[in-house]
This record gives C-alpha cells, structure tokens and sequence, in this order.
C-alpha cells in the first residue's frame, strides 16, 4: 500500500496539481459502443466516512421511473460519483480495495462473477456487511452480446441463482460481461431475470491493463465528473495503490463516492 508520501508522488506522478487533470480518451474496459442516457439529479453532499453495516440487510434491483432501460452514469449537477467493481480475482486483493474505500469514506457497488462467488462464496457477506451494493456480472465473464438468447440468459440466471443463494436477493444491478454496452436481447434478458436496468460506466480506469497506479488515477481524474459510474476491478494491485490518493482527489474536487442505487437517488 502507498504510504502518505507515496500518495502524494503518484498523484504527482498522476498530474494532479491543483489545477487538476487533463482530460484523456479512454477506450471502455470491456468492449466499446453506444453513449448512455443521463438520469435525475440528486443533491451534492460532503464526503464522510463510511460505516460497515454489520450484517446488512441484502438489496433487491430497484426500478427508477423515467431512466432507460440500460444506464451509463447518474445526474451531472450533484456531487456524487460511483465507483464500480468488477468481482473477480484474488480474494486478498478484493478486500484490500474494499478497506481502502471504506478508510477513504466510499461506498461502492461491486458486480460479481458467479464462478468467482462460487470459489469464494465469503466475499458476497464482505462486500454486504461493508455497507457496499452487490450485483450480477454474469455466471462465466463470457462475451455475453455474442452468445445465442439461451445461453444469455443462462449467464444471468446462473449469477442471480448465486446471489440469491448466498445473500437472499439476486443483486442489486446487472452488467453485462465484455462489453460496455448490452445488447437490446441482452437488456431484454436482464429484464426478464427480473433487473429493471442494465448498469454501463462512463469512466474505464484501464486497471486490468496494470498499468501503474499513477496510470489508473490519470485515467479516472482525466475524464470523470459529478455523475460519473466508473469500471474499476479486484484483483489488481494497482487498483488497490491507487485508491487512497483517488478518494483524496475525488475529495478535492468535491465529489463523493456512493452506490449506485445512492447515485440514482434524489
């Protein structure tokens, strides 16, 4: 982990000065494609810190009236943000993440593999009893906008049987896996899995590239705004580096993390 000295040179190493970030183009995580539609606005709000919610009740998906089926980012006028996890990899690394964002006031929502909830089937209690949201990323991280309706639809039938069976709800967003963006099918079959909305990103740190914590927090700062949902992921050390002096910046700049369902939330 970065000491507070070593927060401050990969922010410097970031270019985060107090004239901020320069804006980068970002290329999406998990497959480009089409631009989100813009939710509600809720109101701005400080940043606190986080309190582990010790045996927290599981969420069940929430509809949000008026917001497109598949959503990209939350209302821009406030001063919220979500960061986005995708569920996967080395358990140690995940709650490391976990601990940073919590120490760091966030709360964030983390969308699981149902093969990764099968090996470490703890890490769905973790995330929950952390205060955070967890959803569906689909049974096998498969290339879901290429597969036929059934085998689709068993890729989030297969995650939301996990979910229900570990935490008593199917989660409380879906994303789809390989892609940024879902296909109209694939919206329909997340719909009729029972998840109102599909939940797409504006903001890819390009973590799983491991390419320097300095490099994930460029990426982040460089294109992120109130609103913003940003595709981060377990697993890598530099994600983990790189979540102290994010959170400070986020606080710098006035935005605070919290779930997406917060997000959406007036």
């Amino acid at each position: 982990m970065l000491s507070h000295p070593g927060r401050r040179a990969a922010l410097r190493a970031a270019g985060l000065g107090v004239a901020g970030a320069a804006a980068a183009g970002l290329t999406a995580g998990c497959g480009p494609g089409r631009p989100a539609a813009r939710p509600s606005s809720p109101p701005p709000g400080p940043a606190r810190p986080a309190k582990p919610a010790q045996a927290a009740a599981p969420a069940a998906p929430r509809r949000f009236p008026g917001q497109p089926v598949e959503i990209g980012h939350g209302p821009r006028d406030g001063g919220r943000v979500a960061l986005t996890f995708h569920g996967n990899g080395e358990p140690a690394l995940a709650r490391a993440a976990l601990a940073e964002a919590e120490k760091g006031g966030a709360r964030v929502t983390v969308l699981a593999i149902g093969s990764w909830l099968d090996a470490h089937p703890d890490m769905a209690r973790r995330i929950l009893d952390g205060g955070h949201e967890l959803g569906n990323h689909t049974q096998r991280h498969l290339a879901i906008n290429d597969m036929s309706e059934a085998e689709a639809y068993s890729e989030i039938t297969g995650c939301a049987q996990r979910l229900k069976r570990l935490t008593g709800s199917i989660g409380t967003w879906f994303r789809p896996s390989q892609t940024q963006y879902a296909t109209p099918l694939v919206q329909k079959l997340a719909q009729r899995a029972g998840y109102p909305h599909v939940l797409s990103y504006d903001v890819d740190s390009l973590d799983f590239t491991s390419p320097g914590a300095a490099a994930v927090i460029r990426n982040v700062t460089g294109t992120i705004r109130p609103g913003s949902v940003v595709s981060l992921h377990f697993g890598y050390a530099d994600t983990v580096d790189a979540m102290p002096p994010l959170l400070e910046e986020l606080a710098r700049r006035k935005l605070r993390a919290v779930t997406t369902t917060e997000l959406l939330t007036p």
